[in-house]
């Protein structure tokens, strides 16, 4: 999708994605199949054809294109974390993983496809990377 909004929307061919990604063409066919159903990418037939993205690029968030391919944002043991119950006195996990979701939310929902190609991120977002610790994996 970035590749695409940096390529001005497209079209470009699913071969031409594959290589500037560098993954299998198969394997990027496959995720640009459900991209299209989920009405984020179009096709156009012929010479000129190819995959674009079915509207701007800062219309599209992150979130729309996390969810169509791995599904919600957060789940724990594929369930949605509102449908978890834990037993006592672990029953207070449930409003974590609601929290976990409502994070990853105000991260992906407000970064869009536009931003990432652009370089930028939403200054509550760039926020998050500013600490030293953000970068140290644990």
């Amino acid at each position: 999708m970035v590749t695409l909004a940096a390529a001005g929307g497209g079209p470009l061919k699913g071969e031409a994605l594959a290589e500037a990604q560098r993954l299998p063409v198969n394997f990027l066919e496959n995720i640009l199949g459900e991209l299209r159903r989920a009405g984020l990418l179009a096709t156009q037939r012929g010479a000129e054809g190819g995959y674009r993205l079915a509207r701007p690029a800062s219309a599209i968030t992150l979130a729309d294109v996390v969810r169509p391919l791995d599904g919600p944002l957060a789940d724990v043991r594929g369930l949605r974390p509102e449908d978890l119950a834990y037993p006592p006195p672990t029953e207070h996990l449930r409003p974590v993983w609601v929290a976990v979701r409502a994070s990853l939310r105000s991260v992906l929902e407000a970064v869009t496809v536009a931003d990432v190609a652009a370089g930028r991120l939403p200054r509550k977002v760039a926020r998050l990377t500013e600490p030293d610790d953000a970068w140290r994996p644990r």
